[in-house]
């Protein structure tokens, strides 16, 4: 991953700071904080550094603080707040409106066959539609493959808060090389668990106990609070252990 530049809202990227692909196929890909405008100009819409990946040909701009933006393909943990006809209506975070979830949007699901949701329930979904114009939609299934992929319903379980650049790196293919991360590697090696990360800086752990999800959750947000380095995590992870 490339060094950070720190941006400011409003600003035009040049194209000399732009990953440049090792494909001319290989469209590229703006995460949080970018707004494109045809035909060419990229604006930032945060204040943050700017985050450049040249092996995904991505950019995006980092910002802790700011409020989740929902952005297409992003996964997220959602809460089920009320259903409709054809849809439930669930809230990824209190500041946003209500993303569209279709009842038939799970893998194999027919009017017989869906999910039958109630207030307050968890679901693991992507985001499909993101607009500042509409109501995200979301999805329990990949619309290209049919497959759930890991998405639905999250039973049992809790979900603890994380910052949403924690959330990214903990949803980066490659937590230990590129984000810096073992304290979940590292607790899994003693502790069997589930876990599920929502890019709107939600983490959902399930445990054999609630002494053991709550231990792994609170692993979680010390690293996250104290931006624990690698040798810091280790020492968190035996220390938590023991006192387990």
């Amino acid at each position: 991953m490339a060094a950070q530049i720190l941006v400011m809202p409003g600003q035009v990227l040049s194209e000399d700071v732009l990953p440049v692909p090792r494909k001319s196929s290989t469209p590229l890909k703006l995460g949080p904080g970018l707004r494109y405008t045809p035909p060419s100009t990229i604006t930032t819409t945060l204040a943050g550094p700017l985050c450049i990946d040249r092996k995904k040909n991505a950019v995006w701009v980092e910002n802790n603080s700011g409020r989740y933006i929902p952005q297409t393909n992003d996964v997220i943990i959602a809460t089920v707040h009320h259903s409709s006809t054809d849809f439930y209506h669930c809230s990824i975070t209190p500041h946003t409106t209500f993303a569209q979830l279709p009842q038939l949007a799970f893998e194999g699901a027919t009017k017989k066959t869906r999910p039958q949701l109630s207030s307050g329930g968890l679901i693991y979904a992507r985001v499909v539609a993101a607009s500042k114009h509409l109501d995200p939609e979301i999805a329990c299934y990949n619309p290209s493959t049919g497959k759930s992929e890991g998405l639905g319903e999250l039973k049992g379980g809790m979900v603890f808060d994380i910052s949403l650049g924690m959330a990214r790196r903990l949803l980066l293919s490659k937590q230990k090389e590129e984000g810096k991360l073992v304290i979940l590697e590292d607790l899994a090696e003693q502790v069997a668990f589930e876990v599920a990360i929502g890019r709107n800086g939600k983490v959902w752990i399930n445990a054999n106990g609630v002494k053991e999800t709550l231990l792994v959750g609170k692993a979680l947000q010390t690293t996250d609070e104290e931006v624990l380095n690698v040798d810091e995590q280790k020492k968190l992870s035996r220390k938590l252990l023991r006192q387990s």
